[in-house]
């Protein structure tokens, strides 16, 4: 069996029991970074098993020996560093392959920051659309925005530290000025969010450094969460 466990985002008390029965049973772990990961075991007493780092590079022949493991009739557990293997990260192509060979697999729930973030942006939750990390270059940026300029559904996205500022001034051009949630270092000591319009949250991280991760929020096409409309 091939188990696709959730980690903590960042409060090693978000791990589930039975994330850590998973993690105990598992014959192999397929992980991010095989030392994070060891952290984490080690942190809930968990005897280290075969480890093996799965990520973005080697996944393809990582993949194929998780597959034999768990063909040969071993316990599998796929996890990244934090979070959902497979959101915003290769595990999906792993999941993909254990369809394909018709191997049986599971998912341990635990922490996301999608939903986190969601949850404390304050906009609606009836409908969104997740799209991992936006384009570094110009004319992609807007481009990422672009297709979403009419759609009624509030809009999530990862961003490094480093260009908070950037991206939600492309956003503010091309999706005008709405509602909008920064969202940082989520369930971890410093978590914070910061609140209000894409004009004014591009002008506070333009020069601002942060640290950790982000997930940025945005509020769908509708006039009620746009700040002509306030007027």
């Amino acid at each position: 069996m091939l188990h696709v466990v959730a980690t903590p985002i960042g409060n090693l008390a978000d791990l589930s029991p039975r994330a850590v029965e998973t993690l105990k049973a598992a014959d192999l772990i397929a992980c991010e970074d095989t030392r994070r990961t060891w952290q984490l075991l080690s942190a809930f007493n968990i005897p280290r098993p075969e480890m093996i780092s799965y990520r973005e590079g080697n996944e393809e022949r990582a993949g194929r020996r998780v597959i034999q493991a768990v063909q040969a009739g071993n316990s599998v557990a796929l996890c990244s560093d934090g979070g959902y293997p497979g959101i915003s990260d290769p595990g999906y192509r792993l999941i993909r392959a254990a369809v394909a060979a018709e191997i049986p697999f599971d998912v341990i729930p635990g922490a996301s920051a999608v939903d986190l973030a969601l949850l404390r942006s304050g906009l609606p939750t009836s409908s969104f659309t997740f799209k991992g990390f936006p384009p570094r270059k110009p004319g992609a940026l807007r481009r990422f925005f672009k297709e979403e300029a009419s759609l009624a559904h509030t809009l999530i996205c990862f961003e490094s530290p480093f260009r908070i500022g950037k991206t939600l001034q492309a956003a503010f051009e091309v999706l005008g000025d709405r509602e909008c949630a920064v969202c940082l270092e989520l369930t971890k000591l410093h978590e914070r969010v910061e609140r209000g319009y894409l004009s004014g949250l591009s002008a506070h991280f333009s020069d601002r450094k942060v640290r950790g991760e982000v997930t940025i929020v945005i509020a769908g096409s509708n006039p009620k969460f746009h700040a002509a409309w306030k007027i």
